[in-house]
């Protein structure tokens, strides 16, 4: 008798074979690159130098937390994302609401909404880059029909980071919208309906029928706002390169600065270390929370 040896049938053996290159693909291209960027976090390593990275353990990671530069861009990212997550869900859900009341050709408007989100990133920030342009965009045009002066949306402090919230908003509040339709026709029609007769208003239906039954609907899409928004990275490369001034510097950014820019391959690694901390425990967090109130 054989022990401590395991046995697999033959469909084991044939289902194993068929995840191999799967599995090869993904031990290659995602689980070896983030232990060796672990290993390079706690090391001195530029791309630009020859040499082996130096063993320097937590410096990268004292020196990030006591940045500035790192203090400026998580303060930024967490007012990006606050800002993003809530208008999305504010609007996502109430134009979802207008077209289930709406009739079958307004309905189509559903198509519209959802093609920005299937676009490229690059080609809709070259899009937005001109609207919002100084002397010759769309948006600056019609505040001059009005008899407005000119914003800079992208060139002062006040409005680069409104303006990064506001196409971010109009890039994924389609999507939202058809989840939260979806949603909203799963619910049961005598919910609604029994409702109504127990003369319950538009609003009391709103707050006490509906907001409860798609509170986990609305705790995935914050979820994966918080994910999504956190490692923004194309639009504020194309339309702000991070300024002016740092005031649209995410650590998403920052740590392409950080590799590309400023040559400190580590320091990067530490950041996108610390990113990902964050972004686990703001998720952790919104679904704990989101757990809590379905209870």
């Amino acid at each position: 008798m054989n022990r401590g040896r395991l046995k697999l049938s033959a469909p084991a053996r044939a289902g194993l074979l068929f995840i191999l290159p799967a599995l090869v693909y993904i031990v290659l291209t995602q689980l070896l690159p983030v232990i060796y960027a672990l290993y390079v976090s706690f090391t001195d390593y530029s791309p630009l130098n020859r040499g082996a990275p130096k063993w320097v353990g937590l410096q990268n990671y004292r020196a990030m937390i006591f940045s500035r530069e790192f203090q400026n861009a998580l303060w930024v990212t967490l007012r990006f994302s606050a800002a993003v997550i809530v208008l999305n869900v504010v609007i996502s859900l109430a134009l979802a609401l207008l077209l289930e009341g709406a009739s079958r050709v307004l309905r189509w408007l559903q198509v519209v909404l959802f093609l920005p989100i299937v676009t490229s990133v690059a080609a809709v920030s070259v899009v937005w880059l001109l609207l919002y342009d100084r002397d010759f965009g769309l948006l600056n045009q019609v505040l001059n029909v009005f008899g407005l002066s000119n914003v800079g949306w992208l060139n002062t402090v006040a409005w680069a980071l409104p303006s990064l919230v506001i196409m971010r908003v109009w890039r994924g509040a389609g999507w939202n919208t058809v989840i939260y339709r979806a949603a909203l026709q799963g619910i049961p029609r005598e919910v609604i309906e029994a409702a109504k007769v127990d003369g319950a208003s538009a609003l009391q239906l709103f707050r006490q029928i509906l907001l409860p039954l798609l509170r986990p609907i609305t705790a995935y899409i914050v979820i994966v706002g918080f994910i999504s928004t956190l490692q923004t990275f194309a639009e504020i490369y194309i339309l702000t390169s991070g300024g002016p001034l740092g005031s649209t510097t995410t650590v998403g950014f920052l740590i392409y600065r950080q590799a590309f820019e400023y040559g400190q391959l580590g320091l990067a690694c530490a950041t996108s270390f610390v990113l990902f901390i964050v972004i686990f425990a703001l998720s952790f967090g919104s679904f704990a929370l989101a757990r809590k109130g379905m209870t």
